[in-house]
């Protein structure tokens, strides 16, 4: 069975942008080695990237135009997933654009494979979540406060637990931290 993993990059404080979208400035300070390690790890573990309309806007857009590394390659290279209701296509090399998210991942999670990666997209984990549709969330908690910005996490009125996977902090005080969403 395929495991979906929602990955995002979050300050201590849990926002995982600033005040203006696409302000990940403070991925600079929890950026490294380890974590580039990590990314490059990504790629060979993943068989679908799966994004949000908008977080796919923002990932085309930089990606297309990044400079040739092993990131860039395998992010252009893999195969898409887009939760759209509102896009019908993308011209984003080897992607594709659902309206039905959950029933799209519900699917490929009943076929044994690699990962399913969410990378950003904190509307779609949101959904996802509620859906019991994600295996594991894997957060980089940057080790400063941002005060202000986008939360990864959406309101909600119903508690929902998370059982510990794993902990690691790196050398410049990052935390990677994964849980599986409990029973």
């Amino acid at each position: 069975m395929a495991k979906v993993i929602a990955w995002n990059l979050v300050t201590l404080d849990g926002y995982f942008e600033g005040t203006e979208k696409w302000d990940l400035s403070f991925h600079n300070e929890a950026w490294g080695e380890e974590l580039d390690a990590l990314s490059k790890e990504f790629g060979q573990r993943a068989q679908l990237l799966v994004f949000g309309r908008v977080t796919h806007d923002g990932m085309r857009a930089y990606w297309e135009t990044a400079e040739d590394s092993e990131v860039a390659r395998y992010m252009n290279a893999l195969p898409k997933l887009v939760a759209s209701r509102t896009l019908t296509g993308s011209d984003w090399n080897n992607t594709r654009v659902t309206a039905d998210i959950a029933a799209e991942i519900a699917k490929l999670r009943a076929v044994p494979g690699k990962d399913i990666l969410i990378f950003g997209s904190a509307e779609l984990v949101d959904a996802l979540l509620k859906e019991k549709q994600i295996d594991e969330l894997m957060l980089a908690v940057a080790p400063l406060r941002l005060g202000a910005g986008t939360p990864f996490f959406k309101p909600s009125s119903e508690l929902q637990k998370l059982d510990l996977l794993e902990n690691r902090p790196l050398k410049n005080g990052t935390v990677i931290l994964r849980y599986a969403p409990a029973n």
